[in-house]
This record gives structure tokens, sequence and C-alpha cells, in this order.
């Protein structure tokens, strides 16, 4: 019984680190699919979808910023140069994902349609 118990545990431990890796491979249109439903105001918060919504995109957030110091450690330039304190708005920001062709963001990640907006607001000069 114990040993069913331990192999029980286990299996969702498993189906939750699919569960997870799934959801982190999911497209930008996808994402903004759910993310369009949610009302912009301070209840929407509670719901667990928003919760989970912003978890992803603090995610693919802080990828574009990794991949951005990497690229500087390096010596590269990198797709977006921002200052160390960014101002996010919600709105704004999905107001520019949603502008991308829909045909584009089903082949893009989240953290793809981040770093666009990234290079957008924070472009390098040259």
């Amino acid at each position: 019984m114990k040993r069913l118990a331990s192999t029980v545990v286990v299996l969702g431990v498993m189906l939750a680190a699919c569960a997870a890796t799934a959801q982190s491979q999911r497209t930008l249109d996808a994402f903004l699919t759910e993310a369009n439903r949610i009302p912009l105001n301070a209840t929407s918060a509670l719901r667990p979808s928003a919760h989970r919504l912003k978890g992803e995109a603090e995610r693919a957030l802080g990828a574009v910023m990794t991949g951005i110091r990497e690229d500087r450690a390096a010596g590269r330039t990198p797709a977006a140069c921002p200052p160390e304190s960014i101002s996010l708005n919600p709105r704004q920001l999905l107001g520019f994902l949603n502008g991308i062709p829909q045909a584009r963001r089903q082949r893009m990640s989240v953290a793809d349609g981040f770093r666009a907006w990234m290079a957008s607001r924070y472009p390098c000069s040259a």
C-alpha cells in the first residue's frame, strides 16, 4: 500500500511537471486569447486564471531580461536596451501584443512577444 501511494505521488509530480512545461510552451496567441477574457480591474487579480497568466508573463519577462543581460555580458547588442527599472502598463502591453498579426502570434512564444514589445519600447541606440 505504501508503495502504491508513493507511485501515485510520483505520477502526480510528473503530470504537474508536464502540464507546467506544456503551458510554458504555449503560443502568444493562446496566451492572448486567455488574457483578453480577463477584465483589467482590481478584482480580476482574485481570479486563478489571472494569477496563472501573471506568473506566465513574469517568467517570460524574466527570460527576456536574462537574455538581455547575457547579450550585454557577451558584448553582443541585445534585442532591447531597457533601463534598470521599467514600468509595465498592462493595457499598453496587451494593445501591442494584440497588434501583432494572428498568423505571426501563432508561431511566437510568450517570451517572443515580450521581446518584441521590449524592442519596440526600449530600442538600442545604433
